[in-house]
């Protein structure tokens, strides 16, 4: 531990932190004032601190991790997910991160982009009968469809169709933009590992080994060679389902509306997709290698991270090179704030995909973590930018997204996940050429 740490200053009134827009706001203007990393304090006296320093955050999270645990604001979660992979810490996780990696291996996911291309497909005929009539339709529904269908079917194979997956009266409802936030969400998730127990009451009497994600789940084994119980086999399903569609979903909404604004990034896009014989059709060898649309994603995940606050609670005295961060404080990370930050980035409000070309993600660093980074950078991540590389490949050969006239900036919601408050509408019109 440094002999001397140096003290880091911040606001010496009472500060009331959360997962919120307010939270948001004192945390950028704290920044703004005390630096980059910013300790506050609470009525009752307790320490949190803010890292917005990107050296910092990476040695957090990469190097000094083993010294922290999930912090504030994921027992809301944890009432949902119950102890998964995204709310579970120490030998729990270790354990179950083990355990789950097979299942993301480029092997293993390669049998199901024919099911994101067969959700796409469907886009692509709704959104064309959608141009036809001169409507608009709302991102943010429609995005979540295909990613709610997408991650349904791939984790339960023929148990479920996944096409009716996001209708208001299905048992994944309760996962929709729209849908209310309260105890009913607790009560419909309850009511959806009801109906997973039994999947997996009647996978266990079948002789043959499904290649979903529920399969791959049910013959991972630890390094005992002990399978998941069927409370940790439930509590990693509805994870998956949650972040497996809500971080694809909520992107290609932002991915479209931004190439909505910009069609000049569409025409790009397109015009890559057919010179790498990625239109219509694509494959898994067809979109493996798309540098501008992987530019495009990178950029709007830069702008849009679909968790924008991750919280931490040292378990310990934590030493950060000149700082010292107590135990028991709560640390909050921003991939949002970090990410548009004039500090770090040049235009940060501006899309400009052409940033990460070349050089790509890697040479952002630790200003650049919309997954997180370390040892719980997020699993799923290649099986995002796959879906989303598939989805577009698949719809924008075939149409053209432009913003309505009286489209207006959306608002943003600053919840656990960063959402639009309004509805995301663009108009489209059939692509002529291909």
């Amino acid at each position: 531990m440094s002999a001397s740490p140096q003290p880091f200053a911040g606001p010496t009134e009472p500060c009331q932190l959360g997962i919120d827009r307010p939270t948001l706001d004192r945390l950028r203007a704290a920044a703004e004032t005390y630096g980059p990393i910013v300790r506050f304090k609470s009525a009752d006296g307790r320490q949190s601190v803010y890292i917005e320093d990107p050296d910092l955050a990476r040695d957090l999270l990469v190097r000094r991790h083993g010294l922290t645990s999930k912090g504030r604001g994921f027992e809301r979660v944890k009432m949902l997910l119950g102890n998964g992979l995204i709310v579970s810490d120490g030998a729990h996780w270790r354990r179950s991160r083990t355990m789950v990696q097979p299942a993301f291996k480029r092997s293993a996911i390669e049998s199901m982009t024919a099911c994101m291309n067969s959700h796409a497909d469907d886009m692509v005929v709704a959104w064309k009968e959608a141009a036809h009539r001169g409507s608009t339709i709302d991102l943010a529904e429609q995005t979540t469809r295909f990613g709610l269908g997408v991650i349904v079917d791939c984790i339960f194979g023929d148990d479920v169709d996944g096409r009716t997956a996001a209708d208001p009266d299905s048992r994944f409802a309760f996962l929709r933009p729209d849908a209310a936030r309260d105890l009913s969400m607790v009560q419909a998730a309850r009511s959806l590992r009801l109906w997973i127990s039994d999947v997996v009451a009647n996978r266990a009497q079948e002789t043959s080994v499904a290649h979903d994600f529920l399969g791959l789940y049910l013959e991972a084994r630890d390094k005992q060679g002990e399978r998941f119980s069927e409370r940790e086999l439930l509590d990693e399903m509805i994870t998956l389902i949650v972040a497996g569609f809500e971080t694809t979903a909520n992107t290609l909404a932002w991915v479209w509306f931004e190439l909505a604004r910009h069609p000049e990034v569409a025409d790009q896009i397109n015009a890559e997709l057919v010179a790498h014989g990625a239109a219509h059709n694509p494959s898994l060898e067809a979109v493996s290698d798309l540098p501008y649309t992987l530019q495009v994603l990178q950029e709007t995940l830069r702008l849009y991270p679909p968790v924008w606050l991750y919280t931490r609670r040292a378990d310990e005295a934590i030493d950060l090179g000149e700082y010292l961060i107590e135990k028991g404080e709560q640390i909050y990370l921003s991939p949002y704030l970090t990410q548009r930050s004039s500090r770090y980035w040049d235009e940060p409000d501006q899309f400009r995909p052409e940033r990460f070309a070349g050089v790509g993600q890697k040479a952002q660093g630790a200003s650049y973590f919309p997954f997180s980074l370390g040892p719980r950078r997020c699993v799923g991540e290649h099986f995002s930018y796959l879906e989303m590389k598939i989805q577009l490949a698949t719809v924008l050969p075939h149409l053209i997204p432009r913003l309505p006239a009286s489209a207006a900036t959306p608002e943003l919601e600053y919840a656990i996940n960063l959402r639009s408050l309004d509805p995301l509408p663009i108009e489209l019109s059939i692509r002529r050429s291909h």
